[in-house]
């Protein structure tokens, strides 16, 4: 106790002044089983009493739970209370020890309350898992039993019904899923667990019913409906019998023959399915062919021909070529032909005013548009004549780059104006635009031009077209011939007379009342409108909302635009129009035609676009030959990426490139399109460090931003011209110099001298030319290079000397060699590095 009482008080040991604390605390140790102990931090709060000011407060005994109560005193008077007297130090800890043994005695009634409730809980819902299995086996047991009292009626009711073999109804001998369904609910009660509660018995529905009418549920066995009898198992499986003897006297069905449609090649698989056979029986015969092949294995035709008549089908052989659109055999007939305007090309040099005559026929300006004054697209406008009719120009470029579009105008023209200045006469591309309108097999009218200048010599024209075999009328021939002057506009109504006149001859008509035909004149990449197209329509009218395909492309018309600009709903025979609407650029020159439905248009363009495929990955057959030729060649490259504003452009730039290669140095054309430059494109250029051409174009933001980080060239042209000087000048430089040596004199070793302690001289005997210091010489022995060295020292009788001529001795110190021997021969040499050109 000595030890509490020098301990204890420090828990509720109070300062000298202040309030009295109302929480004590303290400390009990708790011990279990298994010598486990526990220290627990006990609080004992106590009631705060403020008395009036002088008062003494009353003191508070804790009371033990154990005492019995006592009954309380009375209250005294305030005036008679006795005065408390003051608690000691050994009672406060009396008192606290008190309080904390009840809270202990607390704490442990209420754990053991908490045990014995949740043991409580654990046996009842123990007991109730119990009772409810009893219920469930026990509604299993009578279930059972109902069960087999049902299966034992059932079968007192096949036996009867055996004994007397009533007559089969015939609809349930007519409805075998009827059958399966009812010996299925036969077979249930004797198998299959009955339900937990029996159903209800349902009210029949009538004799109309009779699908239901006899089915037997539980319920009904049980409550004794047996107004309507089902069928029994036997009379099920004597249905059955019949149903099978049935079959069997009818024999197999008759083998449907069918017309196969069959492919240039097909795989067995495919052609199993179009046979509606088994592809195992395919694979089977053409084993016994002599052909072990799989189901994805592709065949050819004739082999798929053998398998077809041999399954006893019919074939109709077909091919590629037939899904794409064959326009020659469809003709018009000829009650349904109306006159169209006719279509004039214009060609002839560059340079000769060809542009500047269509601009003084139309009354427009379109040379001034174009870059350096020369035509570099084909253009396509219709001009209204004085009498109301209409020609339709299309004005084809000059230069010599462009001669894809020249034969592409011929190619779709009524008549050829052949544009020919009378101040320059006949040039190359005059000639070629007579080739192209004799290939074409079109007439021609000759347009002598800039008869205004005092140079001007049309009768030299004439003349010279008689070395083409052009027969101009006043020389006797059958060509008209008009002199003209484009900028004082003279004679351009003799032209017009001369174009309708020829015109009236071919009676120029088509059908209108058709689907639309024509050819794509030019084609390119728009940035806000897309691919478009300018067509000229052959035959039929095309309409906005049509399905079309051109070339490998397909699209429906979203618009139509005319020369003019304007937006039309329909052009008819020899009206060129800008159409809107296309999936991709197609290429100039392709045929353009309008189908049915989207689903054609889509199978057309796929298959065109399959053969380009094909044309452009098939290489030659490799041989020893060309093999070892293509690894032994060392031909410079030149890589370029090309992009142009329209599709024609694209033609001719890369044609004039390629014939610029030669057999040291090509162009490779890593990429050409239509439409500003993109990203793409600069990655394809970085990739293969070639520069970027644009033609009339230029590129993005996002594009620009790219080549600066990769360091990717830019070079921009609207001069094709230009193109093709810049272009010849990096070839020659990706040539580099070309190096030339000149021999300028030989000698021959006659003596090897000693000269200092590593060097050694040679005394030559100079048999040819001049030896000078400084210059390339080759020293060779038996004809065998040794060494290429320079000469660094000449000298003469120990003089040095500049150059030593031919019969004269002489001593030389070479660079870089010390292997000399007398009879050594020694040939000195100049090297020339001259710019290469192409």
């Amino acid at each position: 106790m000595a030890d509490e009482t020098t301990e204890k008080p420090k828990l509720g040991t109070r300062p000298p002044l202040g309030l009295k604390r109302t929480v004590e605390t303290g400390k009990v140790k708790q011990s279990f089983s298994h010598g486990r102990s526990n220290t627990v931090v006990v609080e004992v709060k106590k009631r705060r009493i403020l008395g009036r000011p002088g008062e003494a407060p009353p003191a508070e005994a804790p009371k033990p739970a154990a005492e019995a109560p006592k009954p309380a005193p009375a209250a005294p008077k305030p005036s008679a209370a006795p005065q408390p007297r003051k608690p000691s130090a050994a009672d406060d800890i009396t008192a606290r020890k008190e309080m904390q043994a009840l809270l202990l005695r607390q704490a442990d009634e209420a754990r053991m309350a908490a045990l014995e409730e949740a043991r409580r809980r654990e046996e009842q819902a123990k007991s109730s898992a119990n009772e409810e299995e009893r219920r469930r086996a026990e509604d299993n047991r009578r279930a059972d039993e109902a069960a087999a009292e049902e299966a034992a009626r059932i079968a007192q009711e096949q036996a009867l019904a055996a004994t007397q073999a009533p007559p089969e109804e015939p609809q349930q001998a007519a409805a075998p899923e009827r059958q399966e369904a009812e010996e299925r609910s036969f077979r249930r009660p004797a198998h299959a667990p009955a339900p937990k509660r029996p159903e209800p018995a349902r009210p029949s529905r009538g004799r109309e019913d009779r699908r239901h009418a006899g089915k037997l549920t539980v319920s009904r066995a049980l409550s004794g409906e047996d107004d309507s009898r089902a069928r029994s198992l036997a009379a099920l499986r004597r249905a059955r019998e019949k149903e099978k003897r049935h079959h069997m006297e009818t024999g197999p069905a008759q083998k449907q023959v069918r017309d196969v449609v069959v492919p240039e090649a097909i795989t067995v698989q495919e052609l199993a399915n179009r046979m509606a056979e088994r592809g195992a029986d395919l694979v089977k015969a053409l084993f016994k062919m002599g052909m072990p092949v799989t189901l994805t294995q592709t065949i050819d035709q004739d082999t798929a021909e053998l398998l077809v008549t041999e399954f006893g089908h019919r074939i109709k052989r077909v091919s590629e070529s037939d899904i794409d659109i064959d326009t020659s055999e469809d003709v018009d007939a000829p009650e349904t032909l109306k006159s169209r305007p006719p279509v004039v090309t214009i060609m002839g040099h560059v340079d000769h005013g060809k542009t500047s005559l269509l601009d003084a026929i139309r009354g427009a300006n379109v040379v001034s548009g174009e870059a350096g004054g020369i035509t570099q697209h084909i253009g396509a406008y219709q001009v209204s004549l004085p009498d109301k009719s209409k020609v339709t120009f299309l004005d084809t470029p000059g230069h010599e780059a462009f001669s894809e579009m020249r034969a592409r105008g011929a190619n779709v023209t009524d008549v050829v104006i052949l544009v020919v200045a009378a101040d320059d006469g006949l040039r190359p591309q005059t000639i070629e635009a007579i080739n192209h309108t004799r290939a074409a097999g079109v007439p021609m009218i000759v347009a002598i031009n800039k008869i205004d200048k005092p140079e001007a010599k049309p009768q030299k024209v004439r003349e010279e077209l008689l070395q083409h075999e052009v027969i101009v009328e006043d020389m006797g021939g059958d060509v008209q011939d008009v002199e003209v002057s484009a900028t004082k506009k003279t004679n351009l109504d003799k032209l017009l007379e001369a174009i309708q006149l020829q015109a009236e001859i071919l009676e120029l008509k088509a059908n209108p009342d058709r689907a639309a035909e024509g050819t794509v004149i030019e084609a390119k990449l728009d940035k806000g409108r897309g691919p478009l197209a300018t067509v000229l329509v052959e035959r039929g009218t095309l309409r906005v909302g049509d399905v079309f395909v051109a070339g490998a492309s397909s699209g429906k018309v979203r618009a139509l635009i005319d020369d003019h600009g304007r937006q039309v709903k329909e052009a008819g025979p020899s009206v060129p129009v800008e159409v809107l609407g296309l999936s991709a650029v197609p290429s100039a020159g392709d045929p353009f035609t309008v189908v049915e439905n989207e689903a054609r248009a889509r199978e057309v363009a796929s298959y065109r676009q399959s053969v380009l495929d094909r044309k452009r990955t098939t290489s030659a057959p490799i041989s020893l030959e060309n093999m070892f030729a293509n690894h032994a060649s060392t031909v410079a490259e030149v890589p370029l990426v090309i992009k142009a504003d329209v599709q024609g452009s694209i033609e001719a730039i890369v044609h004039a490139l390629n014939r610029l290669s030669t057999d040291e140095v090509r162009v490779r054309i890593l990429h050409s399109g239509v439409g500003a430059i993109t990203e793409s494109d600069v990655t394809l250029a970085s990739a293969s460090g070639a520069p970027i051409i644009g033609f009339n174009v230029r590129p993005n933001a996002k594009a620009r931003e790219v080549a600066e980080r990769n360091k990717v060239e830019f070079r921009y042209y609207d001069v094709i011209y230009h193109l093709t000087d810049w272009v010849k000048s990096a070839m020659a430089g990706e040539l580099g110099p070309e190096i030339i040596e000149t021999i300028v004199g030989r000698a021959e070793v006659r003596e090897v001298f000693p000269a200092g302690k590593k060097d050694k001289a040679a005394g030559l005997l100079v048999t040819e030319g001049v030896i000078r210091k400084g210059l390339n010489a080759r020293l060779t022995r038996e004809d065998v290079i040794v060494s290429k060295t320079t000469i660094s020292s000449l000298r003469r009788f120990k003089d040095d000397v500049a150059e030593v001529r031919a019969g004269l001795e002489c001593g030389v110190l070479l660079a870089d060699t010390n292997d000399i021997k007398p009879g050594d021969n020694l040939e000195v040499f100049e090297v020339e590095e001259r710019a290469r050109t192409l």
